[in-house]
């Protein structure tokens, strides 16, 4: 069940309509780790069958599949641990803040990784990686009337969805704390 669980979370990612994939995307090593995840969740739901069925029918050759199996994960584990102690600096909230202050296109639903963005935060009712603060030296677009805008996505809705009414979208957008996504 657990690898099926791991197989259905890696095929979501990587199929993913609404755009997850950017986010993923946006660092080579976080997009292998869906393909890496995709791999692990296909080998532990054969490993689990393997073994339950050896087991039951105490078939060697399926036991041996089964040993050969754990000894493979055990194998990968030890790389995806030592691969994350070395990568780990890439793996922070100023990573994540930086890559969102430097790609996201705030209101721009045209734009994927805005898009996923900004689904995300009003799935989530959250704003940014550390909060609005985020968002102050992404620049306004164009057509922006306000001098210091926050994203309509960290504004509290009464529903939190996109069809959700706005609590207060001004005074969101102007920066008043108690309208805003604060997480």
């Amino acid at each position: 069940l657990g690898g099926a669980c791991l197989l259905g979370v890696g095929i979501w990612v990587i199929v993913d309509p609404t755009g997850f994939r950017e986010i993923v995307a946006a660092n080579p090593l976080l997009f292998t780790g869906a393909y890496i995840m995709l791999a692990m969740g296909a080998m532990l739901f054969l490993l689990g069958f393997l073994g339950c069925c050896g087991a039951i029918r105490e078939n060697k050759c399926l036991l041996l599949f089964f040993f050969m199996f754990i000894l493979l994960i055990f194998l990968a584990e030890l790389s995806a641990a030592i691969l994350a102690f070395i990568f780990r600096e890439n793996l922070t909230r100023e990573f994540f803040t930086k890559e969102l202050q430097k790609h996201y296109l705030r209101n721009n639903d045209t734009d994927v990784f805005s898009s996923t963005w900004n689904s995300v935060m009003i799935t989530f009712a959250c704003c940014g990686v550390n909060g609005p603060e985020d968002f102050e030296v992404v620049p306004l677009l164009p057509y922006s009337s306000l001098e210091r805008s926050t994203p309509e996505a960290c504004c509290l809705r009464e529903l939190q969805s996109r069809e959700g009414m706005f609590v207060d979208r001004e005074a969101c957008l102007l920066g008043v704390e108690r309208f805003q996504n604060r997480q």
